[in-house]
């Protein structure tokens, strides 16, 4: 975890509540006493009603009228018993079938009438250890924050478990069980009872075992319940735009009530034995694409209760953004084993933590990377960090806290409700940013070499060591044996390891900056607050301030032309160009050494070259504006080439497509993109051959071409920036930059999809399926036609998860989605995407097209089109509040012409939506006339 707090405590204990009742730097120095006892954020309410539920409750404005509810039970699939596998999940399930004041699936109905889709907004999630209810409201609705009060009360007292339900719901579950079966669960079934050797976590995945879900009947899933839905394991979180007193007040109405069981049933500390030695899996599957291998080191997980126990986990961060930077710089040099690799930690379950080296490895080259892995551990252990690195490390991390606490009345309450339940469930700490920021500010800069160094012991020893190897079942890749394996140890001990060194380059970012440009021309919009400058080098720059995040300021820029102007030959050259350029660092750096350059600052910008423009992304902290306009001058006039990082790149591409056609996924959507690609030259996929045709100079020589011109590029700043402060570095940065011919994009799309396409692909073992319906043609584009197409789309997908999940138990989800595009030509896609069993996939396709044909023919009902709109509406109203949308929905309006006022020409185009014009726009797109279906099932019939 990163900010606002750096440890993940995984112990049973709770922290004493104790109040920060003081602005934190003006708390006395006592408080930050290593002894010192963590203080808790007085911006959370907490308290315990008489029945022992807990609540923490908290006001925040962000964003606004939105309100993040949590039901927190403490208990997941651990607490299992034999004949119960997989039913804390299937009670998860069960809790939106039925409680008492809502029937079967009407709390989904319900939410979805007041804008909270059933998926995206709420949800829940059964782990190992514990289930948490999630459930994000409106705050502008007295009624419907008593509604959702009423519905988690329910789940913790009132789910009625009915027979009928219980049985449709089996094909739900397994319907969720099947979309995790592939390669990755089998290699967890063959490393888990290594891992988890001895404990429970091994015999308890929460998505259970599928003979105990196909047959389930309510009395074992109200056992579970009755066992450990009770008032002293639970909690509810409530987050957000209210006031705290009517928040408190609502869960005692509805949650003091709840009885509290006359006998208890103990809930047990489930454990990880620990073992003397190393234990070694080697697991071998035909569908893993990559090899890789893992070393970790399991310990009893820790609590976090003092200001000392805060320093450990920091020296540990620090600890790991070393290693990592080191590991970094190993993965770019073309004779490195190992395609990536990285130090980590963390909870593995909450009766364990650990610490870990990981590495993904070239193929046929496992050991290598354990010894890799191995003697950079040991060079950390014998020889320490270098000054440099930890002077980086620290500033990096007190950066981070900085921009945390910068932020700290900006955070979505999304984002807090995590750390409460931390609390809840095992003592997680949350003294707040505040404090943990005066608290770095306090002790980071204290920080020495030795302390961090002796952090490193945490990875030594053979104690509680597991070491996993995954790898590709292939003919003629030999995985290495046991005895292999535990030989790269005793090899590493006894090997001599020199101490790491490093160079810094030194000088400026950029050694000679740009004699300055001027702005010749400003218009201001009022009415949107959008400040226009037209550039003595024709540059166009936009800019827009937001209030809606402190610390943040995003940039775009493009220009036409992009990848439709180059020819088919060099297609490929030019989807790849800014990656391998990139890779190659900027100006007079590397891209290791730039990243060093870097360090303490939030600034970086991406180079891209698309379809029908090319340009560059940006975002820094406003105080870091003028690093981002340096690095996007580096990026357009200094682009640099790196051999052998090229070299680097291409053989970390290779380790990766090595074995692609493995992947029964990849190998679907490569089926799919080449026949809607209709043959063109330009639609390929990527593989080790293509890769064989690219040549530095011609990869460097696209990219110059497509950037040469800046003074036709367009630039657009949105988010916490001052037009004021900008403008001389606008000057400074941007109006120096090249000009040249201009562009202009041309339509080399491939043919549109004509008439109907099957195309079924088979590969894999797994009894699954995967359907992939498109549906596609010519329109007249507009917004309003645009806006009631993708209303049309979400109608659909709700008609079709009512049809295939609620009512026939078949598929998990089905996705929708509905795109219109103007350019480069005015035209509709609609996609519709569902997992199901090999043997019902033809069925669900027959459902799918009854669906449609009943859009065509019965307009919908007036609920259903009032039940899109409010949901629009919703997603809407918080789109407004980020800088993401303000700079996607811009950058749209201004690359086509259009007036930016538009932007908020939805809502009135949605609020006017009926039954009758969805009904005219059901005819117009459901047509079925161009149309494939692309099924993706297994190579031979699962056995029954």
């Amino acid at each position: 975890m990163r900010l606002p707090l750096l440890v993940l405590l995984t112990s049973g204990a709770v922290v004493p509540l104790q109040s920060q009742s003081a602005p934190a730097d003006s708390l006395p120095a006592a408080a930050f006493a290593l002894s010192a006892r963590l203080p808790i954020d007085t911006s959370v309410r907490i308290g315990t009603l008489p029945n022992g539920l807990r609540y923490y409750v908290r006001q925040n404005s962000r964003p606004e009228d939105r309100i993040e509810l949590r039901l927190v039970v403490n208990a997941g699939s651990v607490l299992e018993d034999a004949d119960q596998q997989g039913l804390a999940h299937f009670t998860e399930h069960m809790a939106f079938n039925g409680t008492r004041s809502f029937a079967r699936n009407d709390i989904v109905k319900y939410l979805g009438s007041i804008g909270v889709r059933f998926g995206p907004d709420l949800n829940a999630q059964t782990g190992f250890d514990e289930t948490i209810y999630i459930l994000p409201v409106p705050a502008d609705s007295a009624a419907i924050l008593r509604q959702s009060f009423r519905f988690l009360s329910e789940v913790a007292s009132g789910i009625l478990f009915d027979s009928a339900d219980v049985v449709a719901e089996r094909g739900v579950v397994l319907a969720e069980w099947r979309t995790g079966l592939g390669a990755g669960e089998r290699i967890r079934a063959k490393q888990f009872p290594v891992v988890f050797r001895g404990s429970r976590y091994a015999e308890r995945l929460p998505i259970g075992r599928p003979e105990i879900l196909e047959t389930v009947l309510p009395a074992p899933l109200r056992r579970y319940w009755r066992d450990w839905y009770r008032p002293d394991l639970m909690a509810v979180i409530a987050v957000g735009d209210a006031n705290p007193d009517s928040l408190v007040s609502q869960i005692r109405q509805h949650f003091a009530g709840l009885a509290a069981p006359s006998v208890r049933r103990p809930r047990p500390a489930v454990t990880v034995p620990s073992h003397g030695g190393t234990l070694v899996s080697i697991a071998t599957d035909r569908e893993v694409p990559t090899s890789s291998v893992s070393v970790l080191w399991k310990r009893r997980p820790t609590v976090i209760r003092t200001v000392a126990d805060m320093r450990r986990s920091m020296l540990a961060t620090l600890r790991d953004q070393m290693f990592n930077e080191r590991l970094g710089e190993l993965t770019r040099r073309p004779d490195a084993p190992i395609v990536a690799a990285q130090a980590g930690g963390g909870a593995l379950v909450r009766a364990s933590e650990y610490s870990s080296l990981d590495a993904v490895a070239k193929e046929g080259r496992v050991l290598e990377a354990l010894e890799l892995l191995l003697t950079e551990g040991a060079r950390v252990l014998r020889h320490g960090f270098l000054p440099a690195e930890l002077d980086r490390a620290r500033t990096e991390l007190l950066r981070d806290y900085e921009r945390a606490y910068a932020e700290r009345d900006k955070t979505p309450s999304a984002s807090l409700v995590g750390s409460y339940a931390g609390h809840f469930l095992s003592g997680e700490a949350i003294p707040g940013i505040a404090f943990e920021y005066e608290l770095a500010k306090r002790l980071l800069p204290g920080v020495t070499l030795a302390q961090v160094n002796a952090t490193a012991t945490v990875r030594s020893g053979a104690a509680n060591r597991v070491v996993t190897v995954t790898m590709p079942e292939k003919e003629g890749l030999v995985p290495p044996t046991e005895a292999a394996v535990r030989a790269v140890f005793p090899r590493v001990d006894a090997a001599t390891i020199a101490p790491w060194t490093e160079t810094v380059a030194d000088g400026a970012l950029v050694p000679q900056p740009p004699v300055p440009g001027r702005i010749v021309g400003e218009r201001v919009d009022v009415a949107l607050d959008i400040t226009e400058w037209t550039l003595s080098n024709g540059a166009k720059v936009y800019v827009r301030p937001t209030d809606f995040n402190a610390d943040q300021v995003l940039m775009t820029a493009w220009s036409p032309g992009g990848m439709s102007v180059l020819p088919d030959s060099d297609v490929f050259r030019g989807a790849i160009a800014t990656t391998v350029i990139g890779n190659g660092g900027a100006g007079a750096y590397s891209q290791v050494d730039l990243g060093k350059k870097l360090s303490g600052k939030a600034a970086a910008v991406t180079p891209f070259i698309g379809d029908l423009s090319q340009g560059l992304n940006g975002r820094a902290s406003p105080k870091d504006l003028e690093t981002m306009l340096q690095l996007a001058w580096l990026r357009l006039t200094a682009p640099r080439q790196d051999s052998l990082a090229f070299r680097a790149l291409l053989q970390q591409f290779e380790a990766v497509l090595k074995n692609r056609d493995a992947n029964p996924m990849a190998v679907f959507l490569d089926t799919v993109t080449m026949t809607l690609g209709n043959g063109s030259p330009r639609v390929t996929t990527l593989s080790p051959e293509r890769l064989r045709e690219l040549e530095p100079d011609r990869l460097l020589s696209i990219y110059r071409e497509r950037f040469a011109d800046a003074g036709h590029m367009t630039f657009l700043f949105v988010g916490n920036v001052n037009a004021t402060e900008l403008k001389p570095l606008v000057e400074r940065w941007i109006a120096p930059l090249p000009v040249a011919q201009p562009a202009a994009w041309r339509d080399v799309s491939p043919p549109r999809l004509a008439g109907q396409v099957e195309k079924v692909v088979r590969k894999g073992v797994a009894p699954q399926s995967r359907t992939l319906l498109v549906m596609s043609g010519a329109g007249a584009w507009s917004r309003e036609e645009s806006e009631t197409f993708t209303a049309l789309g979400e109608l659909l997908e709700t008609r079709l998860l009512d049809r295939l999940r609620e009512a026939l138990g078949a598929t998990y989800s089905v996705s929708v989605n509905a795109v219109s595009a103007r350019r480069p030509r005015e035209e509709w896609q609609l996609l519709v995407d569902f997992g199901s069993a090999p043997a019902q996939a033809d069925t669900l396709f027959a459902i799918v097209r009854q669906e449609l044909d009943s859009l065509r023919r019965v307009a919908p009902s007036a609920a259903e089109v009032d039940r899109v709109k409010e949901q629009r509406r919703r997603q809407l109203e918080l789109a407004h509040r980020q800088n993401s949308y303000w700079l996607e929905t811009l950058r749209d309006r201004l690359e086509h012409g259009e007036d930016p006022g538009s932007l908020f020409a939805a809502e009135p185009i949605v609020a006017a939506l009926t039954p009758e014009r969805l009904a005219a726009a059901a005819r117009r797109y459901l047509t079925e006339q161009n149309r494939a279906r692309f099924v993706l099932l297994p190579e031979t019939p699962p056995r029954p």
